[in-house]
C-alpha cells in the first residue's frame, strides 16, 4: 500500500523534532509524534520507514501516523504538534453554589399538589420550570443534593 502524505522535513524541523525527543519537559504525545514524524521522513537525511514499523516501533496505530502525516502536509509540524481545538465547549452549564442554594430551598419547601413528598424527577421539571437551569438530568439534581445532605424523605 503507497503511503497517502510523504513527508520531507527541512533541516529546522527536523532539529526541532530531535531537540524534543531529547528533553525531560516534552509531553509523552509530543515525543510519540515528534518520533513518528522523524522515523517517516522521507527527505535526505530521514530513514524513510515504513507506516506499519514506525507503529510497532512506538506502540501506536497506523491510522495515528497516517493522521499526524496529514497534518504535518497540510498545516505544518508545529499543528502536528499541538492538539486540535474542541468542536464545542466541553460543558455550558455550570451548577454552582447559587444552583445548590436554590435547589436545597426548593426540596425544603412544600411538595406540589397531589405529591406528599418531594421526587428528584419532580425537582428537576420544577427547576426547568422555574428557569434556575435551562436543562438539567436527574442525577445532578440527586447528586447536588446528597452533596448539600439534603434528604427528600
Amino acid at each position: 500500500m503507497t503511503p497517502r502524505y510523504r513527508i520531507k522535513l527541512t533541516a529546522q524541523e527536523r532539529c526541532e523534532l530531535e531537540r524534543l525527543t531529547k528533553t525531560d519537559k516534552t509531553s509523552a504525545r509530543k515525543f510519540v509524534i515528534a518520533r513518528a514524524l522523524l522515523l517517516c521522513d522521507t527527505g535526505d537525511d530521514g530513514p524513510a520507514w515504513k507506516v506499519a514499523d514506525v507503529a510497532d516501533a512506538l506502540g501506536i496505530t497506523t491510522r495515528s501516523i497516517e493522521h499526524f502525516k496529514r497534518r504535518v502536509a497540510q498545516q505544518g509540524v508545529e499543528a502536528a504538534l499541538e492538539r486540535k481545538p474542541q468542536r464545542k465547549p466541553s460543558r455550558e452549564i455550570i451548577f454552582d453554589g447559587a444552583f445548590a442554594a436554590r435547589l436545597t430551598t426548593l426540596a425544603c419547601s412544600q411538595a406540589p399538589a397531589g405529591y406528599a413528598r418531594w421526587t428528584v424527577r419532580l425537582l428537576a421539571e420544577k427547576v426547568v420550570e422555574l428557569k434556575i437551569a435551562p436543562s438539567v438530568s436527574t442525577m445532578t439534581i440527586q447528586r447536588t443534593l446528597k452533596k448539600t445532605n439534603c434528604s427528600l424523605t
